[in-house]
């Protein structure tokens, strides 16, 4: 046996004798500062004021201020695709993550494509592929589409 096969055998499986390094490692972003990966924490924390903010325009004017309304869970998830949809495409982030400092960004291409944006936000109203996610802490959505959310 010689010495790379005892080497591959000795690395974690999937890593192809690449050093994993530090999240974002791989696509090319910095390890901190702007431009780095952000923490699951903060974008957990700009969901939740997204959310809200959505949950309190659709209390107010779609479920006539009724907590158990149908009309207020699905304005709500309506409202948070609409302002995903709409603010990501054009800015690159939502109240929530400006708030947290952070912003969606592709990691293939210059800029975010339209068509990227509305599959991304189609994926994470899904619930399940933002809760699949990389070694890089990428979820599905954000993988499908070639995007990241980064520091400001």
């Amino acid at each position: 046996m010689d010495e790379n096969t005892t080497a591959s055998r000795n690395q974690a499986p999937g890593t192809a004798g690449e050093d994993f390094g530090y999240r974002g490692k791989r696509l090319g972003l910095p390890e901190d500062g702007p431009n780095s990966l952000a923490p699951t924490g903060r974008r957990l924390i700009a969901l939740l004021i997204d959310w809200g903010i959505c949950y309190v325009i659709a209390l107010s004017f779609l479920g006539g201020g009724d907590l158990n309304d149908p009309g207020t869970s699905w304005g709500t998830l309506a409202l948070f695709a609409a302002e995903n949809l709409l603010l990501v495409s054009t800015i690159g982030w939502t109240f929530g993550k400006r708030v947290m400092g952070i912003r969606v960004v592709s990691v293939t291409r210059d800029t975010l494509l339209p068509l990227a944006v509305v599959v991304r936000t189609f994926l994470l109203c899904l619930v399940i592929p933002p809760a699949i996610y990389d070694r890089d802490g990428r979820g599905f959505h954000d993988k499908a589409v070639g995007t990241a959310v980064v520091r400001a």
